[in-house]
């Protein structure tokens, strides 16, 4: 059965035409990239041009779905939030539909994803052009697409838990694209593991909640709604303690941990680089690694009832952003330098939330999504023009590589916070929820910022400043226009009044703030420029005075070598052999007593079994005798 109803429906403020028509748009918005996903890997495997023209042409069809959403509600034609649903498992006590919600948060998050998606999917026509196996990149692609959006659009935890799972599996599979490279498909595998971890506590953290959600079995429920309506007068009256509620946020908290790259399951993100560079801008800058900020915002009003939880949000967040930071001082790879900053700049999306931010960090992850964006496809046009990703090896490319140069500099720009771009005016608004909330975080998190610089400068004077000979071309119209697209919207994105959609109303605009983030930013980069543009400090001596804590952001905080001591000395030999013996020993001790059991009492009753009549009459002669002696020894 399908249901559409919208919040305002009942009293006339939208038309019940247009209600349909949304209803219809909404699901176009969510099944088309299916559409193209099944239509690519079923019958256009062998065909490169229908798989890239399916795979644009349905992101992009989304895209206009949502912008006819996006203008219908803008101009107050149609209420939000509204759903459409249909019931998907009924089954006594337990109900749970599939279907769409559109609201204002749904709507921004759906244009990022089919916005600067749909950039992305353009520029990867030309970036895949040549690669084999082209046509599976783009299904798998459009499938990402579906699996994302059903995230962003679900209306009840199992169906966001279905698309979580979708992208986890998309990922692997676009990270190792390229499987018969060895470190591609062993990112691949990592990834995947990495985000299974994280996705066990995650799913115990959702059955648990829907255990709670009513007194009485027949009528516990997933929907978001609902639960938004139940549960605070469920914690209210005691029938939920308050404590309960925190360890099922802790174990709810753990899906983004994974998804979103927090410390200490970060660890797979870097490796992802080996991917596909688009894959890289799609996947690791605007929509899978915020997935995870965006179930927190989606879901605030369960954690703001959970003051315990947030607190670990908040130092969980922080300490990625500063540790992400520091990770960039060392790293020469092009793109895993932006990875180690996206990472960072998660950390101050979830920071915010911990702060009681959802919007500051709503209106961060969609400025960080079009400048990351950006800079990860300019990454992706300078090893298209150059075959070379290491910052040392290149150099020179404001000369050779004009546009992709000029386009780098302004995703540079607003991921530093450069005054009037996008991210200046995102990443102050956390800024000024952890200096009213928390001073300590609020000094870090400055701290941070100038790191950020710092690195970001490091990245901009050495490869595309440098002396280096790269020889390099500059990339197809079809790959530059993405970049001027996204560069557009990393400058522009700060003006067009995200907080104010979102529903928050900004105050006075804190100067004090401004000022300190922009000196940091700019000691930062003239640091850099000091170390790496004008060499008046030699950057040699300054690693080997620090060398115990170089060494120990070389090795990436020794955790990956952790991580690998534990699945060889405890999971491998402590656990697994003791699940092996306990197998060997016990299960099947057990089950080969049970089988000599059966086959000794197989051998017994065969010397009943002779076949001679002779014997079968001696015995029933002997068996009657016995019964009349012990008639007469009674009677």
């Amino acid at each position: 059965m399908v249901e559409a109803h919208s919040a305002a429906a009942a009293v006339g403020a939208t038309d019940p035409a247009l209600l349909a028509l949304a209803g219809k748009a909404a699901w176009a918005i969510l099944l088309t990239p299916l559409i193209c996903a099944v239509a690519i890997l079923l019958v256009g495997i062998h065909r490169k041009s229908f798989a890239m023209a399916a795979a644009v042409g349905g992101l992009a069809t989304s895209l206009i779905c949502t912008l006819f959403l996006f203008f219908q509600a803008s101009q107050g034609h149609l209420a939000v939030p509204f759903e459409v649903s249909v019931t998907w498992i009924s089954l006594g006590g337990l109900s749970i539909p599939f279907g769409v919600l559109i609201d204002n948060l749904s709507l921004i998050m759906t244009l990022v994803v089919t916005g600067i998606g749909s950039g992305i999917f353009l520029y990867s026509v030309g970036y895949m052009h040549d690669d084999a196996a082209a046509s599976r990149y783009f299904g798998m692609l459009s499938l990402f697409a579906f699996s994302i959006l059903t995230i962003v659009l679900s209306t009840n935890w199992i169906q966001l838990f279905i698309g979580w799972e979708l992208v986890g599996f998309c990922s692997y599979m676009l990270i190792g694209h390229w499987y018969a490279k060895p470190s591609a498909a062993a990112a691949g595998n990592k990834a995947f593991i990495v985000n299974r971890v994280a996705d066990f506590g995650f799913i115990i953290g959702i059955l648990w909640l829907w255990s709670v959600s009513s007194t009485a079995s027949d009528d516990r429920t997933v929907h978001f709604a609902t639960l938004m309506a139940r549960l605070p007068v469920l914690v209210e009256s005691g029938a939920v303690p308050v404590a309960t509620l925190s360890v099922i946020g802790l174990l709810l908290f753990c899906g983004p941990v994974g998804k979103s790259a927090q410390f200490p399951l970060h660890v797979w993100l870097p490796d992802a680089m080996e991917g596909p560079t688009p894959v890289s801008a799609l996947i690791h800058a605007a929509t899978m690694v915020a997935a995870g900020v965006y179930m927190l915002c989606r879901t605030f009003w369960l954690f703001e009832m959970i003051p315990s939880t947030l607190n670990v949000i908040l130092y969980v967040g922080a300490a990625t952003a500063f540790l992400a930071a520091a990770l960039g001082f060392a790293e020469n790879d092009l793109k895993r330098i932006l990875a180690f900053s996206t990472l960072s700049q998660l950390g101050y999306m979830v920071m915010a939330i911990g702060l009681g931010g959802p919007v500051a960090a709503m209106y961060h992850l969609t400025t960080h999504a079009c400048f990351k964006a950006l800079l990860f496809l300019g990454a992706g046009s300078v090893i298209h023009g150059t075959h070379e990703q290491n910052i040392w090896k290149l150099g020179g490319l404001t000369r050779s590589m004009r546009w992709t140069s000029l386009t780098f500099l302004i995703g540079s720009l607003a991921l530093i916070g450069f005054p009037g771009l996008s991210g200046f005016f995102s990443k102050d608004e956390i800024l000024v929820l952890a200096r009213e909330h928390n001073l300590p975080i609020y000094l870090l998190a400055t701290l941070t910022a100038g790191m950020t610089a710092f690195y970001t400068g490091r990245l901009w004077f050495v490869a595309f400043m440098g002396k280096g000979h790269a020889h390099g071309h500059e990339s197809p119209p079809v790959m530059l226009g993405p970049l001027f697209f996204l560069a557009g919207l990393s400058v522009v994105a700060g003006y067009i009044g995200i907080p104010a959609w979102l529903g928050e109303h900004h105050e006075a605009f804190h100067w004090d703030v401004a000022l300190t983030s922009t000196a940091a930013v700019a000691a930062g980069v003239t640091i850099s420029w000091l170390l790496y543009s004008k060499r008046a400090i030699a950057a040699g001596s300054l690693v080997r005075a620090l060398a115990l804590p170089q060494s120990f952001v070389e090795n990436r905080y020794y955790i990956d070598d952790i991580y690998t001591w534990y699945v060889q000395n405890i999971q491998q030999k402590i656990i697994a052999a003791g699940c092996a013996w306990f197998e060997q020993n016990i299960i099947i001790g057990a089950v080969n007593a049970v089988a000599a059991l059966a086959q000794g009492l197989g051998r017994l009753l065969r010397l009943f079994q002779t076949g001679v009549v002779q014997t079968y009459v001696l015995v029933f002669v002997a068996g009657v005798l016995w019964l009349i002696t012990r008639y007469l020894a009674v009677r």
